[in-house]
């Protein structure tokens, strides 16, 4: 895989030994049939519980039995994922950033004992309902309310594209609670198997397909006090939690990119036509010069964001920044790399038009590209163009 400036040298021993594992279980496990269950709009099941017994799901939280590796390694393990497919990243990245890290950063000592151990096994699986039929980028102006009475809680609202959300046990709701003044956000851990709560799949997407999909519905859905979380109110905290995410995804999709890079290349010196290899023809290697080059420069972002967030001084915005430059670089790449591999291109035996297509949706999930610049914008000028 490619490593132009020798990042490599620069990992320690755990984060190489990290890489190389899921590395590994990537060729081993995934690759052989990823490209199938993306024809078929399929999960690979099975590979929920060995992720969890490999310690794929936030790693780099500790406590309640999780390995709390360093960011670089947690960012490593996210590209070596989404190397495979975007919906297999998608799956841990949401378990991971979406649900297990506000129930460890918010949630009460009883929450956590019940479900971080469950989660990050892959005993349980979780999803994050924020996205709305009728609010995606503007996230705070959610229609999904609480109220409270006697017993609790009761929510009403619905949620949509929500990763793993027809599998999962259980999903980290956002809701104004309308019992306070000023409606504030809170989380309420929701049990899917509730009365009231339906988590239907969104069916026939042309793009991560490998991945399911589905919405939240929420009737008279009752929600024992026990089950908020305690420690955020307001937008901080789905924020905050979308700010792992996009972290996870800025090497995720240095990932995807990688992988088209390595299929284009060894398909331009492989390729034989007009009596030599195409990689030997100037063109070619126009494109697998830059190629390379813009993902070594979204590598060095990304591992510029670990050392910043290792230390606690990563900011939400510079995060904005790597996942619009990272996302958007691996798309466009992924097209260059399928371009490369002419007609056959075309077929799930290679990966870059799988990717491509993945891409899409990263491009546009967990903040738009122009919401990123937006914000980006705002933290440059001042001035916020989205008010």
């Amino acid at each position: 895989m490619l490593d132009y400036v020798d990042l490599e040298s620069e990992l320690s021993e755990e984060e190489r030994m990290v890489r190389d594992t899921a590395r590994e279980f990537v060729e081993e496990k995934v690759k052989p049939d990823i490209g199938q269950h993306w024809i078929d709009g399929t999960f690979p099941m099975d590979l929920i519980s060995e992720m969890g017994e490999m310690g794929f799901y936030a790693p780099n939280l500790d406590g309640y039995g999780l390995p709390n590796l360093s960011e670089t390694a947690y960012g490593l393990l996210m590209q070596e994922l989404e190397a495979a497919d975007s919906g297999l990243r998608s799956m841990a990245s949401v378990q991971g950033a979406l649900v297990m890290y506000p129930i460890h950063a918010f949630g009460s000592e009883a929450q956590k004992d019940e479900w971080l151990p469950a989660l990050g096994t892959g005993e349980a699986v979780g999803c994050f309902g924020l996205t709305e039929p009728e609010h995606g980028s503007n996230a705070s102006a959610m229609a999904t309310h609480a109220e409270r009475d006697a017993d609790g809680y009761v929510l009403n609202g619905a949620k949509t594209w929500i990763t793993n959300s027809p599998i999962s046990d259980v999903a980290i709701v956002w809701a104004r609670d309308r019992s306070v003044d000023d409606d504030p956000v809170r989380g309420f851990l929701v049990e899917t198997e509730w009365d009231g709560v339906s988590t239907n799949k969104i069916d026939e997407k042309l793009s991560l397909r490998a991945s399911i999909t589905g919405e939240i519905g929420l009737n008279d859905v009752r929600v024992p006090e026990e089950n908020v979380l305690p420690g955020v109110e307001g937008m901080k905290g789905p924020l905050s939690c979308l700010t792992q995410a996009r972290y996870g995804i800025a090497w995720g999709a240095v990932g995807a990119a990688m992988d088209c890079f390595q299929t284009a290349l060894d398909y331009a010196t492989d390729r034989d036509q007009f009596g030599k290899p195409i990689g030997g023809f100037q063109i070619q290697q126009e494109k697998l010069a830059e190629m390379a080059t813009q993902i070594t420069n979204a590598q060095l972002l990304a591992h510029r964001l670990a050392e910043l967030k290792e230390r606690g001084d990563l900011k939400p915005t510079q995060v904005s920044m790597a996942k619009r430059n990272n996302v958007r670089m691996a798309r466009e790449q992924s097209r260059v790399a399928r371009e490369m591999l002419g007609g056959n291109g075309i077929t799930a035996d290679y990966s870059p038009m799988r990717h491509i297509t993945n891409l899409e949706t990263v491009y546009t999930y967990e903040g738009t590209h122009d919401i990123h610049s937006l914000i980006i914008g705002h933290d440059l000028t001042g001035i916020p163009a989205f008010e």
